[in-house]
């Protein structure tokens, strides 16, 4: 009767999935738009993964080693990490832009705030930020898919915000060479396809909901149509999904456990403001992407959004529709 009885604080109900599952589930649904990315822009997309993920894993390790904690890297979130870092990233960037990004992620992004589950920010989009701002050259050069000389190549968002282009078909792309990844790009967002197998995998076995990534990208290809720069609903709604890091950024940063808000309603919230942020970037930011900034500004806003919805304390009972607590 004595081992019965045990005091402890919440939650009290395991659902039988261990973190450390959680983050590989999600890293190998990650993989196939590694290995599209590999396919598009050829073996320098390895050495990025691969110096991105590794920087990550062995900073986490010597953090901790540093610190006389245990070491946690078969987790998998450093990788994981790694891995998301160089999703964003421009597949010919020099080795010490994954090297610094990585040790920024690991070192001052995550550990500064007390290791995994207590950091503010998603540790690789704040890395991208840091680079974005210190090396923004090498960070906005990207090279045009299947181009053997290695000329560099516009995104399709830069082209359209700086050309002002009206279709599709005036960049001299389609919507399946959108979809494929057949554009400029970094190396993980450019294959919406190989992003959305990963996606529907992590949906269908719970590890995700889908109210931030559906509320996320609504909200910002409806107002992309309704407000583009060519005028009053004549914003290409498809468009507006299909390019930039849209899709990377929905389903697998604004999904993020640590930073995102704890419930579903508030997951909606967060998607809803992430879309919004995304299309003020997009349409009067000087960057033609905004996918990144909007979700860390959404990030510092979620300790506020989790304490407008969280849920009602058990035993409380709700008063008529004003939803006082008695």
């Amino acid at each position: 009767m004595r081992d019965k009885l045990r005091v402890g604080s919440a939650p009290h109900i395991h659902s039988g999935e261990a973190a450390s599952k959680v983050m590989w589930a999600v890293f190998f649904s990650l993989v196939p738009s590694g290995i599209a990315g590999v396919f598009i822009f050829g073996i320098s997309a390895v050495k990025v993964i691969l110096v991105s993920v590794v920087t990550c894993v062995v900073t986490e390790a010597l953090i901790q080693k540093l610190n006389h904690k245990k070491i946690t890297v078969s987790d998998g979130s450093a990788a994981l990490t790694g891995l998301l870092l160089a999703y964003n990233l421009s597949s010919h960037v020099p080795f010490w832009i994954p090297l610094i990004g990585g040790i920024f992620a690991i070192a001052v992004c995550k550990h500064t705030f007390g290791g995994l589950g207590a950091n503010i920010f998603n540790p690789a989009l704040a890395a991208r930020a840091f680079l974005l701002a210190s090396w923004p050259k090498h960070m906005t050069d990207f090279v045009r898919p299947f181009n053997l000389d290695g000329l560099s190549s516009a995104t399709p968002l830069a082209v359209l915000k700086e050309a002002k282009l009206q279709s599709v078909e005036a960049m001299g792309l389609s919507y399946t060479d959108l979809f494929l990844g057949n554009r400029g790009g970094c190396l993980g967002e450019v294959c919406v396809l190989a992003l959305v197998l990963g996606a529907v995998y992590l949906l269908w076995r719970g590890y995700i909901w889908y109210h931030a990534p559906v509320g996320f990208i609504l909200t910002a290809s409806v107002l992309s149509m309704l407000f583009s720069q060519q005028g009053f609903l004549k914003g290409d709604f498809f468009f507006s999904i299909l390019t930039g890091g849209l899709i990377l950024g929905a389903f697998f940063m604004a999904t993020d456990y640590v930073t995102t808000p704890m419930t579903k309603k508030g997951q909606l919230i967060f998607g809803i403001g992430c879309g919004v942020l995304t299309f003020v970037i997009r349409r009067f930011g000087g960057y033609p992407e905004g996918v990144s900034y909007s979700i860390l500004m959404m990030n510092a806003a979620t300790p506020l959004i989790d304490r407008w919805v969280k849920p009602r304390r058990y035993g409380a009972k709700v008063s008529g529709l004003t939803g006082k607590r008695v």
